[in-house]
């Protein structure tokens, strides 16, 4: 089958294809056995090793479940702050006024040039020096800032993205039923652009639910990844079966956050039998300008 956008493999090419996909096969089998050999090899793979993950529930008691606590309790704070934080900067960065739009557009390539380690390492020193924060509680506000102010300003520029891919003519035709702009951009833009946005931002979400861990690494964040450390300190040197086992809890998880989010993104486009945004009489009457009288089974000529 052959489009404008793709051209179908002829003979020559799908034989390539075959050979490329052959050789690629081969060579990740190679690393599979090479990896394997050599963790056998340096007894990694002992029973003795992995045993407590399945016969001594104290291990996911004690530490994996604790650490998933705090993973989601810090990634569910995140997200709940920068997803409105984000979509108010990106809508603010298609404002008319030249002050909201200065404003925005510092917050924005500020905080997304600025590493979310660096963040995360100033707020713990910032709450540390002018705020009563417990030194308890002090690394998950830190967490939670650096994470916000990242993921707020790169999800800022998602929204912007998303809107500005609609088709100028809905703006238009929100103009012309007596639309103000922020109507149009409450009623028409934002409801139509929420499904062309939503991989994106689902992708965001994941690289919050992975950053905690770098509260954990550096400013003793009780997240999943630092439960390895006390857990291979107590049950042997089974570090790699420890960060393998919190691995698979981190794809599991944001599977599972993958997952629900295609499944929203399928019921927003069945809900919406077309591209354009449909708006009822009442609405007509509603949004008509003021002086103007609109009767709501009176259509606009």
């Amino acid at each position: 089958m052959t489009s404008v956008l793709y051209d179908a493999p002829g003979p020559r090419a799908r034989r390539r294809n075959a050979v490329y996909t052959a050789v690629f096969l081969v060579a990740l089998a190679a690393l599979i056995w090479w990896v394997v050999r050599s963790l056998a090899e340096k007894g990694q793979l002992e029973w003795s090793k992995w045993a407590p993950f399945f016969t001594d529930p104290r291990v996911w008691t004690t530490y994996i479940l604790p650490g998933l606590e705090y993973t989601l309790i810090g990634a569910a704070l995140s997200m709940a702050i920068a997803l409105p934080l984000g979509a108010l900067f990106g809508i603010a960065r298609l404002s008319q006024h030249r002050w909201v739009l200065a404003v925005a557009g510092v917050f924005v390539e500020f905080f997304r040039a600025i590493p979310v380690l660096v963040l995360m390492l100033f707020a713990n020193a910032a709450y540390a020096e002018f705020t009563a924060v417990s030194p308890d509680d002090r690394p998950l506000y830190a967490v939670v800032t650096g994470l916000v102010l990242y993921n707020a300003s790169v999800l800022a520029e998602i929204v912007r993205a998303g809107i500005l891919s609609l088709p100028g003519g809905q703006t238009d035709a929100a103009k012309a039923i007596g639309m103000r702009k922020g109507q149009s951009m409450r009623y028409v833009l934002l409801p139509q652009s929420v499904t062309a946005m939503l991989p994106a931002i689902v992708s965001q979400l994941v690289v919050i639910v992975k950053d905690t861990a770098l509260g954990g690494a550096v400013l003793g964040f009780s997240e999943l990844l630092a439960s390895v450390r006390p857990m291979s300190a107590n049950y042997g040197a089974n570090t790699i079966a420890s960060f393998t086992v919190v691995a698979v809890v981190f794809i599991v998880l944001n599977f599972a956050l993958t997952a629900f989010a295609g499944w929203l993104e399928r019921r927003l486009r069945r809900g919406r039998k077309s591209t354009g945004a449909v708006v009822g009489a009442d609405a007509v009457a509603e949004f008509a300008t003021p002086g103007e009288h609109v009767n709501p089974g009176q259509e606009r000529p």
